[in-house]
C-alpha cells in the first residue's frame, strides 16, 4: 500500500514539474500576458481539469520552483543545530539552498527568470509567498532567541534575512559576473546584525 501510494506522490510531483517548466517556458518565449492556462495544460500533456488539480492560475504555476525553494529553505533551517546563532543559522541554511538549486541550474533558468522578473501578476504570488514563509522562519527563530521581545525580534530577523536572499538572487540575475553562492554570502555578510555602519 505505502508503495502505492509513493508511485502517486511521484507522479503527481512529476505532472506538477511538467506544468511548472511547461509555464516558464512558454511565458519566456511568449510573454505572461499572452499564455493561457489551456497552453500549457497542452504543453504539458494534461488536460485543464488537471491542470487545475495542481494550481489556480498560470501565476501559480510559474511560482512553483520558487515556492519549493521556499519549503526547502525552511527545512534546512530548522536541521541546524539548535546551539548556532540565529543569523548563522540561517545564513548557512541560505548557502546550503544555494548550492542545492543553483550551482547546477540549468543556464535557461537564468534567461527565463530575466525576462519574466517584475512582472505585476508575478509580484503578487512572490509576496505572498515571502509572507507565509515569513511567519514560518520567525516562529523557527523564535525557539533560538532569548530576552524580550521574541516575538517582534524573530519576526524582523526572519523578513531582514528572506529579504537579503531575494535581492542577493535578484543582483545576481541583474549582474551574473560572480558565482551566485558569492553574492548570497557577502549579502548575508552585509546584512548580519551588528555589522551596520
Amino acid at each position: 500500500m505505502e508503495e502505492g501510494s509513493g508511485l502517486r506522490e511521484r507522479k503527481k510531483a512529476a505532472t506538477r514539474l511538467a506544468l511548472h517548466e511547461a509555464a516558464l517556458r512558454l511565458a519566456a518565449e511568449q510573454g505572461l500576458d499572452r499564455v493561457t492556462v489551456e497552453a500549457i495544460a497542452d504543453a504539458a500533456n494534461v488536460s485543464r481539469r488537471t491542470f487545475s488539480n495542481y494550481f489556480s492560475s498560470k501565476e501559480e504555476a510559474l511560482f512553483h520552483g520558487d515556492t519549493m525553494r521556499l519549503r526547502r529553505l525552511l527545512e534546512l533551517i530548522h536541521e541546524q543545530p539548535s546551539g548556532a546563532p540565529p543569523w548563522t543559522a540561517l545564513s548557512r541554511a541560505a548557502l546550503l539552498l544555494t548550492e542545492e538549486t543553483f550551482l547546477d541550474a540549468d543556464p535557461d533558468w537564468l534567461t527565463q527568470r530575466r525576462q519574466l522578473r517584475g512582472h505585476p501578476g508575478l509580484v503578487a504570488h512572490q509576496v505572498a509567498a515571502y509572507a507565509m514563509i515569513e511567519r514560518e522562519v520567525a516562529a523557527e527563530l523564535a525557539t533560538r532567541l532569548g530576552g524580550d521581545d521574541v516575538a517582534l525580534r524573530s519576526r524582523v530577523m526572519a523578513a531582514a534575512f528572506l529579504t537579503t536572499v531575494r535581492i542577493a538572487v535578484q543582483h545576481w540575475i541583474d549582474h551574473p559576473d560572480r558565482p551566485l553562492l558569492d553574492t548570497v554570502r557577502a549579502a548575508l555578510g552585509a546584512a548580519a546584525p551588528g555589522t551596520a555602519g
